[in-house]
């Protein structure tokens, strides 16, 4: 049956990749700007109206923005305000990344506590049921790695949901080695390990994430298809690849037609949708996204209600959360 913008609009939806850092609206920053005497550099519906080509000045660019949060109850505003938003177009649950480098103002224990308050007070007022996701840069030492980790368990909430890893892999080249400790002992806690790898470097990131940290899941992915051999590991070995089509075709792939979706889902990989960096791709939904990405590899209904049902199984949360999403997966199928 043909996807339509109703059906769309009215899916059930769970997203994975999602940086809460790429999520504050202009608006929102230029107030606590002010409340610290300060301007954007530019009027606040042109804030995020600069070029996201490279990566390395993109995350310089996430350092300035996240300097406009100065305490911890606007940090907690802003995660509130990414559960309700989320809601408006029936994302269910969500796993947002910090990364707590870019927010040097505060500390371990003061993020954890001002995101767990926001996404409770959003899920209160009706909001998405949201988690997060503490994410490492590549830049930082092994020692640095391991006392996040022990910062993770002495403050731990039900709303801290793992531990990932992030920043320009083509910059930095392998780190799976000096990580490792850090990622087994996340793994020991209990916590899950998601990796960004496979984004700007090949399949080479994407081996490290897998044979050294052991990753749960891998945020982007991709490049691990241009090895036929990975790929079929990931696919014998249901690897979650949480995609962002929208990030990738601007960041990663010069010509669409070398991303490789349709040979994932060809493949057998299981593939979540996602949208990675929203405020800084034009404001992109997920609904948006999910409709971007069925057009793009002509994927079928059944195909998107599996890369939800995929999205389900891969998620950091207890056994009845998932069952209460695959209800309602369930629930929106049968009325199709």
């Amino acid at each position: 049956m043909e996807i339509t913008p109703a059906f769309l609009a009215e899916l059930p939806k769970i997203e994975l990749h999602v940086h809460l850092e790429s999520t504050m609206p202009g608006e929102m920053l230029e107030r606590f700007a002010a409340r610290q005497g300060r301007r954007l550099p530019r009027p606040a519906a042109e804030l995020y109206h600069c070029s996201a080509e490279d990566l390395s000045d993109f995350l310089k660019f996430l350092d300035s923005i996240c300097a406009y949060v100065g305490t911890e109850e606007e940090l907690a505003e802003a995660a509130e305000h990414l559960s309700l938003s989320s809601r408006r177009e029936k994302i269910l649950y969500m796993e947002a990344i910090l990364n707590p480098t870019h927010w040097p103002q505060f500390t371990v224990p003061e993020l954890i506590r001002a995101v767990t308050a926001g996404f409770d007070r959003g899920q209160a007022a009706g909001g998405a049921d949201c988690r997060f996701i503490l994410s490492l840069s590549r830049t930082q030492t092994a020692a640095e790695a391991v006392a996040l980790v022990e910062a993770m368990k002495a403050h731990r909430t039900p709303r801290l949901a793992g531990l990932s890893i992030d920043g320009n892999e083509a910059l930095t080249g392998l780190t799976g080695q000096r990580f490792r400790p850090a990622f087994q002992a996340a793994g020991d806690a209990g916590f899950g390990r998601t990796v960004h790898a496979g984004e700007s470097s090949g399949p080479e990131g994407v081996r490290d994430a897998l044979d050294l940290l052991e990753a749960d899941r891998l945020d982007h992915g991709v490049r691990g298809a241009e090895d036929p051999a990975l790929l079929r590991r990931l696919a014998e070995e249901k690897v979650p690849l949480n995609v962002c089509l929208t990030s990738n075709l601007t960041l990663l792939y010069r010509r669409p037609e070398d991303h490789p979706l349709r040979r994932l889902l060809d493949a057998g990989a299981a593939v979540t949708l996602n949208r990675d960096d929203p405020t800084f791709l034009g404001g992109l939904t997920l609904t948006e996204e999910l409709g971007r990405a069925a057009s793009f590899a002509a994927m079928s209904r059944e195909e998107l209600l599996a890369c939800q049902r995929t999205a389900v199984r891969a998620a950091f949360c207890g056994e009845e959360t998932k069952a209460a999403l695959l209800a309602a997966l369930a629930e929106f199928e049968g009325c199709r």
